[in-house]
């Protein structure tokens, strides 16, 4: 299998699990604060994949030199991303935060150009147009929402730019570690700063939940956490930065798609041509037309 397909085999199971995650987390946060419930499923999810990872004979030392490096990578992605995501949920109503968070390809296109001196083909900027139109759409009914919560907006934007910036730190990079072992050290490592955050500003109430709300948290931990982190991690080890970017913009459509199914949200005219926009800006990276044989 070309590293293509396999990266479009990646990209549906991330799209579906990350995509039906958004409109399980206010059922996960019903009977807790969202610090307490990310205090337990980062570092559970961590320890899963480690865990995993050791089952099968990987492993899990990860060489002195890379660790600077993945430290920084974590920071700017699961750190940032996670307390960045966490306030916005707080401050913006439903899922506003999280098409926020999805203007990490523009981001990433962006630094990439500026700093990093990438050139961007045409064939990418109409991808990232039709993208950013897509996020554009999805944001349309929030404005007045972003503007009575400016703190709100900031966070969402600052977690998007954090993912961008780490997703560049670990594309950059020759990782000799397996990217099981990765993903879990990120997330030990993110679960430091976010524990210390849920002793701080938790709701510091220790009870049982029910077990619908474990059954959740449960489900969110090992799937979108667990899972959904493998797949993006591997996803960026085989496509370039902007087009792994990019192929992220689909997971506000499942959401929106699911949370019109669970929660009864609106699915209109404005929703199906942010659909069909994403859609045009995937098919553009990603389904290239093949170049004509060489005469002979």
């Amino acid at each position: 299998m070309t590293d293509k397909r396999k990266a479009l085999a990646l990209l549906v199971v991330l799209t579906l699990i990350w995509g039906t995650n958004w409109p399980l987390f206010p059922l996960a946060v019903r009977e807790m604060s969202v610090w307490t419930f990310r205090a337990i499923a980062v570092p559970v999810s961590g320890l899963v994949l480690l865990g995993f990872a050791a089952v099968r004979g990987m492993p899990l030392a990860v060489p002195r030199a890379d660790w600077p490096r993945l430290i920084a990578a974590t920071f700017a992605y699961l750190v940032v991303w996670n307390i960045g995501s966490t306030y916005a949920a707080v401050l913006l109503p439903s899922g506003q935060g999280a098409v926020l968070g999805f203007t990490m390809p523009l981001w990433s296109a962006l630094i990439s150009w500026a700093i990093l001196g990438e050139r961007l083909s045409a064939r990418l900027l109409l991808a990232l147009a039709l993208g950013a139109a897509s996020v554009t759409l999805l944001m349309v009914p929030s404005f007045r929402a972003y503007a009575q919560a400016p703190a709100g907006l900031a966070a969402g934007l600052t977690a998007a730019i954090g993912w961008a910036i780490g997703t560049l730190i670990l594309k950059r990079h020759a990782w000799q570690t397996h990217v099981l072992v990765l993903t879990g050290w990120q997330m030990i490592l993110t679960s430091i700063p976010i524990i210390a955050g849920a002793f701080a500003l938790g709701d510091g109430k220790w009870f049982m939940p029910s077990w619908q709300t474990i059954a959740v948290v449960s489900y969110i931990t090992l799937m979108p956490m667990c899972i959904g982190n493998v797949c993006w991690f591997a996803i960026v080890g085989l496509l370039p930065a902007n087009v792994a970017g990019l192929s992220s913009v689909m997971v506000p459509v499942v959401a929106m798609i699911s949370g019109a199914i669970v929660h009864g949200e609106p699915l209109g005219p404005l929703q199906f041509a942010a659909m069909a926009c994403c859609a045009a800006s995937l098919a553009l990276v990603l389904l290239k037309p093949q170049a004509p044989p060489a005469p002979g």
